[in-house]
């Protein structure tokens, strides 16, 4: 090819790739209005959030910080979403070598004979041999964008595989945190029931002693002996409980089913310094947040994709080597080369590229619109969190009197009861019933702020891990 056909097609190729045809990426929009009042509360106005903050300050407990460092290590949903992020690399490296030249080597013999029908008249046509031997390159000509689109796409695939793992990463300390303040809260259920029941056994025991006297009948006691009953039932249920959390809590950590070392309810100290940040600072550290924009980043991309092959593409072609009929002569005088250059354009598939095109830029509407629902959704769910943790800090210390003067209440029934036979047996029973109800729910208390602690973390995004 002449010097002149070169420049002639590097000209024209130049034309081309000055019109742009592919869109340039921005952030999704976010309403300041909405950026000002994602939370319903605010714990500060500063940028310091709980996001900020080691997760075992938070985790303090030795125990769970074992079973945390353990779930992480071993869970199989987070081997899983590592293996997302090796193959996302992977394409992400794949798509960086699609701009370079192909280069290819050829060896290649070919013999060409004729049948004597062919040779007719006085025309002879030779048998020939070739021999070759060289190189072929191929480069398609980014004018359009294409190339650079899917690069970008495949770059965003991959930041959003590393973000989805880190949001798994996030549920798991969550999950385990919160199984684990499950666990020992239905340990000091089982306590209190157990303590329960021993005290009511003595109580049937002192109602048959009072019967003897005359003071109570033989409906008091066997509705004694139903209140001991009641709690027993109770025991199996709980039982049950604590071997199905020590189950999930096993799986979590990839691990068969066993007993979970752990403290008590009443070691724990419950993290209280619950700071949000400003609402915006849940798009730098939420990991789904981030996925969502980046899924709206690579349908983005995919678009400017469709966009570009909408238009021709532009190829060079070239290959160098040796020719030649005989062997002996291979490598010298022999050497051949072709230069070349295309514009091509499918005519019959347009209508279908730029229905892709419309299926790209609905895909990018998805996208956008899951982005806005998964922030809306986080702010919520920081709201939330706070909102549980500071309804179980308001209970506990009335908690706290209720249970005082419920104990107090059955201890002054049991002292009537011994030294008046106008007491109504139903009034003990009452008010130990209350007593024990109210037990439990103090238990309940405590694990409601240690898991609205769990689920602030979660939704902030996680401590630094």
């Amino acid at each position: 090819m002449k010097l002149s056909n070169i420049i002639i097609l590097a000209g024209v190729a130049g034309f081309f790739h000055s019109c742009k045809v592919t869109e340039t990426y921005s952030n999704p929009a976010v309403e300041q209005s909405r950026q000002d009042n994602l939370f319903r509360q605010k714990s500060s106005s500063d940028s310091t959030s709980l996001a900020n903050v080691s997760w075992n300050q938070i985790f303090a407990d030795a125990k769970l910080q074992n079973i945390i460092k353990k779930t992480v290590a071993n869970n199989l949903d987070l081997k899983v979403a590592i293996a997302k992020i090796q193959e996302a690399d992977a394409i992400f490296k794949q798509s960086q070598l699609q701009n370079l030249p192909s280069l290819d080597g050829i060896a290649s013999v070919k013999e060409t004979k004729n049948s004597a029908s062919a040779q007719g008249g006085n025309f002879v046509i030779p048998d020939l041999t070739n021999y070759q031997l060289g190189i072929s390159t191929g480069w398609e000509v980014d004018i359009w964008g294409r190339i650079s689109s899917l690069k970008r796409s495949a770059y965003a695939g991959f930041l959003q595989s590393d973000a989805a793992k880190r949001a798994v990463q996030t549920q798991l300390v969550a999950q385990a945190a919160s199984l684990y303040y499950q666990l020992i809260s239905l340990d000091k259920q089982l306590e209190i029931t157990n303590q329960t029941i021993e005290l009511r056994k003595k109580d049937v025991e002192s109602v048959e002693l009072l019967m003897d006297a005359g003071y109570l009948t033989g409906a008091d006691v066997e509705q004694s002996k139903a209140n001991l009953y009641s709690a027993q039932l109770s025991v199996p249920d709980l039982e049950l409980q604590i071997q199905q959390t020590e189950n999930a809590l096993s799986t979590l950590m990839n691990d068969n089913p066993n007993t979970i070392d752990r403290n008590s309810i009443d070691s724990q100290v419950v993290y209280t310094d619950l700071k949000t940040g400003i609402p915006v600072s849940l798009l730098k550290n939420r990991p789904d947040v981030q996925a969502a924009e980046l899924s709206f980043r690579q349908a983005f991309e995919n678009k400017n994709v469709a966009l570009a092959q909408v238009y021709p593409t532009f190829n060079i072609t070239g290959t160098i080597g040796l020719s030649t009929k005989t062997l002996e002569n291979f490598f010298s005088n022999s050497l051949f080369y072709t230069v070349g250059g295309s514009l091509t354009q499918n005519i019959f598939q347009q209508g279908n590229r730029k229905a892709q095109v419309r299926i790209t830029e609905a895909r990018k509407q998805q996208a956008y619109f899951t982005f806005q629902n998964t922030l809306l959704t986080a702010g919520s769910e920081v709201s939330n969190a706070l909102l549980s943790y500071q309804k179980a800090k308001e209970k506990e210390s009335t908690r706290l009197l209720q249970i005082r003067s419920l104990e107090k209440a059955v201890e002054f029934n049991k002292e009537l009861l011994t030294y008046s036979s106008n007491v109504n047996y139903v009034n003990v029973l009452t008010s130990e019933q209350s007593l024990l109800q109210a037990q439990l729910a103090g238990v309940n208390d405590k694990l409601q702020q240690l898991q609205a602690v769990t689920e602030f973390y979660r939704a902030l995004g996680g401590g630094q891990f």
